[in-house]
């Protein structure tokens, strides 16, 4: 990355800018909803693009020595975000990439000005390539009556009618057959959940019951949406300071998604974690923190719960919906048009 590009105050890269100063992130100038520490952690990977980011600069930065925080979780909820957020992935990064036991390094390109402004300049300075100047003069000649009609209409205009009409034909056999011709559906789905034991990470063996208490009230909640199929308390609590893996979990409980969190307590305060992974893959599909004030116990329980079952169900719901909407027959011509006329420059592609 520029010297120029780490001390703008707008980064950019591929179709996303972050606005440093008014601490928003757009793609195509849209804001997207994402704010915090999660933010902060993209603009110190944005500014540091191709360099490793230690997990312990990130601490120094973002998390100071006397903050009452898990940061292993918390730095693992905010790269989760931000990977959910402008769409990237773990296992196949396009943008962050995870170095085990290291940390963290932007791999995408990143530039201190507007792509689009860049990308518009460009057009306007850029000169006409030899073979366009080449073309234009041969269409010149020919409109000049240097070439007999027959002989332009065969070189010149019958070529972009057989086109045009190849084009118009595979449209008509992408409507009438565009299901068959669609790639199934792979995303996660998740049609049954169970609730793993929350953690106690305050190191005080009282809290265990205050944690048995979150995950009980949980599984309650969430039980009440009969659309979804809750693993009993009963079968989860087997699981408690169990070190198998989720896959493994989830393939025993027989379920899609898995709930797991942490509780920690300093004085007053309360902290709860809560996320929820597609369990056979591993993958995240939503982290949030709660900290409240440590007064009624029970109500504590009840609040943060239903907090947190709200959110899980609202993301449930968010994957049927996305799953029952048509398909984009347009966005399917486009494809199949680009693959079999590769060579043909097709209007508003790069």
């Amino acid at each position: 990355m520029s010297g120029s590009a780490s001390a703008s105050s707008v980064l950019c890269f591929d179709i996303f800018q972050l606005d440093l100063r008014a601490g928003e992130l757009r793609k195509q100038g849209v804001k997207l909803r994402l704010q915090g520490q999660p933010l902060q952690v993209l603009a110190v990977l944005l500014r540091r693009a191709g360099d490793v980011v230690s997990r312990e600069e990130l601490r120094m930065e973002l998390w100071p020595a006397d903050t009452f925080v898990d940061f292993d979780h918390s730095l693992h909820n905010a790269i989760a975000r931000i990977r959910e957020s402008i769409g990237d992935s773990a296992q196949l990064p396009r943008y962050i990439e995870t170095l085990p036991r290291r940390g963290y390094r932007f791999v995408g390109d990143v530039v201190g000005d507007s792509p689009l402004e860049a990308k518009a300049s460009e057009s306007v300075a850029a000169p006409a390539e030899p073979s366009e100047v080449a073309e234009t003069s041969k269409l010149r000649e020919e409109i000049g009556g240097k070439r007999s009609p027959r002989d332009v209409w065969w070189r010149v205009v019958f070529p972009k009618l057989a086109l045009a009409s190849a084009v118009l034909f595979t449209a008509g056999v992408i409507f009438a057959f565009g299901p068959a011709l669609l790639p199934p559906d792979t995303g996660p789905k998740v049609r049954s959940i169970a609730v793993l034991p929350l953690e106690n990470l305050s190191g005080d063996p009282s809290q265990e019951c205050f944690a048995d208490g979150m995950t009980e009230e949980l599984i309650t909640d969430l039980a009440k949406d009969r659309s979804l199929r809750v693993t009993s308390r009963t079968s989860v609590m087997r699981y408690k300071g169990t070190k198998k893996g989720l896959p493994e979990i989830a393939r025993e409980l027989k379920v899609d998604g898995v709930v797991e969190g942490s509780v920690s307590r300093s004085g007053k305060r309360v902290r709860v974690t809560a996320q929820l992974l597609h369990a056979p893959s591993d993958q995240h599909l939503w982290a949030e923190t709660y900290e409240r004030d440590f007064s009624d116990e029970l109500t504590l329980q009840r609040e943060v719960a239903q907090a947190i079952a709200q959110q899980v169900r609202a993301r449930v719901e968010s994957q049927k919906s996305e799953q029952s909407q048509p398909r984009d027959f347009v966005s399917t011509l486009d494809r199949h048009a680009k693959l079999r006329f590769h060579a043909v420059p097709i209007a508003g592609e790069n």
